[in-house]
């Protein structure tokens, strides 16, 4: 059986492990981050003319503070989009990319003069939205909804699988979460043990939060999208001898 570690945080690492069980991989789902939504009052929505949601979570968490669901709500990408619809939101576009994109889309589809725009966040943001919007003459509004806590050790089932070379894919979807991997692997003494496994990085900023990990390669992803990871995925289970790896 071929074996893939999974480490987005829940909800998310669900899609994940689906799509791998399609692929007759399975999954060991263990989430580098744990996501809390944090407690806060009635949101001031007076003049705001758009949402902007850097993430799945910012999404979650704003649905969870606010009842809203007329605004515009501009996301960075596709699956933060569909996050956005199946909430409710009535108008959503994705920019297709990560927070720049999201910044030039919102700069196409809103007015400078017409209120600010709202960006749920959480506490950490990869990637500058408010920046280029401001210089451009916006006002940018960020609300810090949730937290990501970082897991303290791996599982006893994670050091086992990689201490055995049990796994032949791991997945990473952001530089925290493969950050938090690398510092993790590196305390438990198993970085040398990644030696046999295949890294799906979402992009070149996630690989280089993986530095320090001895891997057997790190392909990034086309797009920073999970249809692309899933596509390198696919690419390494149809490589020619991948069929007798990642088994016990």
């Amino acid at each position: 059986m071929i074996r893939a570690l999974v480490t987005r945080p829940l909800p998310d690492a669900g899609r994940t492990a689906d799509a791998l069980a399609a692929r007759g991989v399975t999954a060991l789902v263990e989430p580098m981050l744990r996501i809390e939504f944090l407690p806060a009052p009635a949101l001031d929505l007076v003049d705001v003319q758009a949402l902007l949601f850097t993430s799945a979570n910012g999404v979650r968490a704003f649905a969870a503070a606010s009842p809203e669901r007329g605004l515009p709500a501009l996301a960075a990408g596709d699956a933060t989009a569909r996050e956005a619809r199946d909430a409710g939101f009535r108008r959503v576009e994705s920019a297709a990319g990560g927070a720049e994109a999201l910044a030039r889309l919102a700069a196409a589809r809103c007015e400078a003069s017409a209120g600010p725009l709202l960006h749920a966040s959480g506490e950490a943001v990869a990637g500058d939205v408010a920046g280029g919007l401001v210089e451009a003459g916006f006002r940018v509004r960020r609300e810090v909804l949730y937290r990501a806590r970082a897991a303290g050790a791996f599982s006893p089932a994670l050091a086992g699988e990689l201490a055995d070379g049990g796994l032949l894919l791991a997945l990473f979807f952001s530089p925290r979460t493969a950050a938090v991997f690398a510092r993790l692997a590196r305390r438990s003494g198993v970085d040398e043990s990644c030696r046999s496994v295949h890294a799906c990085v979402l992009s070149e900023a996630v690989g280089r939060a993986l530095e320090g990990v001895a891997w057997r390669e790190v392909c990034v992803a086309a797009r920073p999208d999970h249809e692309a990871m899933m596509a390198e995925v696919d690419r390494i289970l149809e490589a020619p001898g991948t069929a007798g790896e990642g088994r016990r």
